[in-house]
């Protein structure tokens, strides 16, 4: 397919997947539909370290594709949870606090 950006032409081909049909289907608003299935997985894209203007970043699926060991999956898990519960304590304090500055008989 021929396309034009900017005055610039190039050609684009545009990927091709192997679909299977499937006998469910229906009706919809006048028109017949029908699953189809991929016969193979599409091959994703691979990803890119790229940098701009000294900030690096990815392309692709993979956002982080340094590979964390499972001590520092699990470190990092372990201290969100405290850090949930340090911020669910932390409010339920500010909420008791401000109920008894509301209605100084609680004290």
């Amino acid at each position: 397919m021929k396309l034009s950006y900017r005055g610039v032409s190039y050609d684009y081909n545009p990927p091709t997947v192997a679909t299977a049909s499937s006998n469910v289907g229906g009706k919809y608003r006048g028109q017949d539909w029908r699953f189809r299935n991929l016969k193979r997985p599409p091959i994703l894209q691979p990803t890119k370290r790229l940098v701009y203007r000294g900030v690096l970043y990815q392309t692709g699926q993979a956002a982080n594709s340094d590979a964390m060991s499972i001590e520092e999956k699990s470190r990092k898990l372990f201290l969100a949870r405290e850090q949930e519960q340090t911020n669910r304590q932390q409010s339920m304090l500010s909420r008791a606090a401000a109920q008894i500055n509301a209605n100084p008989q609680l004290a």
